[in-house]
């Protein structure tokens, strides 16, 4: 791997540039360039505007042989860093009617420098490859803006897997609780299916001094909150797989003396069952109509998809764990547990099969799990030497995987 060794300072500089210059779900237009810019230098076919701002790279190799998929994400989140880095962000947007900061507060700028070193290396080795190699720049992981499309359901909906046909497909995430170094793995469930609800209660208006006149939507949410941790903690069958329901927002009122006419309740159900899945979904509309028709109130309840199990085959991980100790060593590859994070890398899972895995990103001084700052908080920090981690990872399963089925 000397050759991943040679490009680890590149790789650095990438990923400080998508750091410093992040840009939202959907809107990864200065992102996009540079991805395409740099395919197109090594002499790649090279794609654009799949799912909107996608890029796609295409190297054939000399050889016949398999295609295979790497995918890295590319967008940011809406948060303000708070890291005194020189290239911290100091990008300032609005989202949701708000003024925020945006930063890649979840490691896709590492992602992307990763996988733009191996198309480098890769395509210095062209006359050696035997098969394709398809680089899939996905964006919109963190979900699209209200009202659009996007992520990897549209690529996959737009033929990314398809001309040449992708036979298989292999992702990774940097995590900032993992050591520098170490990769962590697991074969079938490794994240959860994530799903959104938005529960709209109907009530009746009334002056606040009079409550009886009213049919309190506030309260009426209230009851139903509790209603659905009761699910998780009663319904629930938490010994075969964990689940979660969070409810994140609620919005009703615009007076303190006015009992409003409507209450709104929107959040996330995660789920690593399909059955527990939809019992959940059933139990979650039946638990706020029974509530609201008590209280006499009315609700609409709609359950969304947002990203299916990420679901690793289990005949390609374990033909693939050789290559994952080749990387890192025995000592430094872990099977983990399942998280209730969720990945829409799932949709590319749905069609072929599909190993994504986890990369070391915490520096040496932190015990496990001791993250310098949190996925998706302003403070969120990557140690840079893990990255060559991955580069490695995905060179060693791309050659690996040549070899194995020629």
């Amino acid at each position: 791997m000397q050759k991943a060794d040679a490009i680890e300072q590149k790789v650095i500089e990438w990923r400080r540039y998508f750091h410093e210059n992040p840009e939202l779900s959907n809107r990864e237009f200065k992102t996009a360039e540079k991805i395409a810019a740099h395919l197109k230098s090594l002499g790649l076919e090279v794609q654009t505007g799949i799912a909107h701002t996608g890029v796609v790279g295409i190297l054939k190799g000399a050889k016949k042989g398999p295609a295979i998929g790497l995918r890295a994400d590319i967008d940011a989140l809406p948060v303000t860093e708070r890291n005194d880095l020189h290239f911290k962000s100091e990008v300032v947007t609005e989202y949701n009617g708000q003024k925020t900061g945006v930063m890649h507060a979840c490691g896709h700028d590492t992602h992307i420098a990763i996988m733009m070193g191996v198309a480098e290396v890769l395509a210095g080795m062209k006359k050696e490859l035997s098969g394709t190699v398809k680089f899939i720049f996905q964006p919109a992981e963190e979900g699209v803006p209200p009202g659009e499309r996007g992520g990897a359901k549209m690529m996959v909906e737009e033929g990314v897997l398809k001309d040449p046909d992708v036979e298989t497909i292999f992702g990774l995430h940097i995590n900032a609780g993992t050591p520098v170094g170490h990769i962590k793995y697991k074969t079938e469930g490794i994240m959860a299916a994530s799903d959104r609800f938005t529960i709209k209660i109907h009530g009746k208006q009334a002056h606040g001094s009079t409550p009886w006149a009213s049919v309190d939507p506030i309260a009426v949410s209230a009851q139903i909150i509790n209603g659905l941790q009761y699910i998780i903690s009663r319904d629930a069958e938490l010994t075969k797989e964990a689940a979660v329901i969070t409810v994140g927002i609620m919005q009703s009122g615009v007076r303190f003396n006015i009992i409003p006419e409507e209450a709104h309740l929107e959040g996330t159900i995660r789920t690593l069952d399909k059955e527990m899945q939809k019992k959940i979904h059933d139990k979650i509309r039946l638990t706020a109509k029974n509530i609201a028709e008590i209280a006499g109130a009315t609700v609409e309840v709609e359950i969304q998809e947002n990203a299916p199990l990420t679901y690793n085959n289990i005949e390609l991980t374990n033909k693939m764990v050789p290559s994952l100790i080749k990387t890192a060593g025995a000592e430094n590859v872990h099977v983990m547990k399942a998280i209730t994070g969720a990945e829409d890398f799932s949709y590319f899972q749905n069609e072929i099969p599909g190993l994504y895995f986890f990369i070391g990103g915490q520096p040496a001084s932190k015990k496990e799990g001791q993250a310098l700052g949190g996925h998706h908080t302003p403070d969120f920090y990557i140690d840079e030497s893990g990255m060559i981690t991955g580069v490695k990872a995905f060179l060693n399963l791309t050659l690996d995987y040549m070899e194995i089925t020629k």
